[in-house]
């Protein structure tokens, strides 16, 4: 018997229809920072910022409503219409409140995605967002957009 000593191939890649039916469920859940910004403004779909209020105040992004999470269930049917899909978005990858607040909303009947990177990968990508002083846009980051355009080609 072989022992596969690859860390990556340790565990084998899934059937190709297999790893197709995840990455297919996967896009219907995700939405990517660069397709909301190319997609807004809209009347299709609303952004929904599930974070503190401070949070809100230290950046946002233009246009989106402003509910944190723990407020969703009370508030939620004043604010959102449940014929128009929402995307949620946090602080950033490493922060589950996006994922929290998707939750809540489906549970109440909403069509929902969640925003992958958050509002940290909207700013790193350089695209304008409001704090409470007004609207500002940072430099992109080589590192998370491509330079030079707007289009990454994925």
């Amino acid at each position: 018997m072989t022992t596969i000593t690859n860390p990556v191939l340790r565990t084998a890649p899934a059937a190709p229809a297999e790893a197709a039916a995840y990455f297919r469920a996967s896009l219907v859940f995700h939405a990517d920072v660069s397709d909301v910004a190319a997609a807004l403004p809209t009347d299709e779909f609303v952004v929904l910022d599930s974070r503190s209020t401070e949070a809100w105040d230290q950046g946002h992004i233009p246009g989106a409503i402003h509910l944190p999470t723990a407020l969703i269930p009370e508030q939620a049917g004043g604010l959102l219409d449940k014929g128009v899909p929402v995307v949620t978005y946090c602080w950033g990858p490493g922060c589950n409140g996006a994922t929290r607040a998707a939750l809540a909303l489906a549970e109440l009947g909403y069509q929902v995605k969640e925003m992958l990177g958050g509002f940290e990968y909207w700013v790193r990508e350089g695209f304008e967002f409001e704090t409470w002083e007004g609207r500002e846009t940072r430099d992109a980051d080589p590192l998370t957009a491509p330079v030079g355009s707007d289009n990454c080609g994925c």
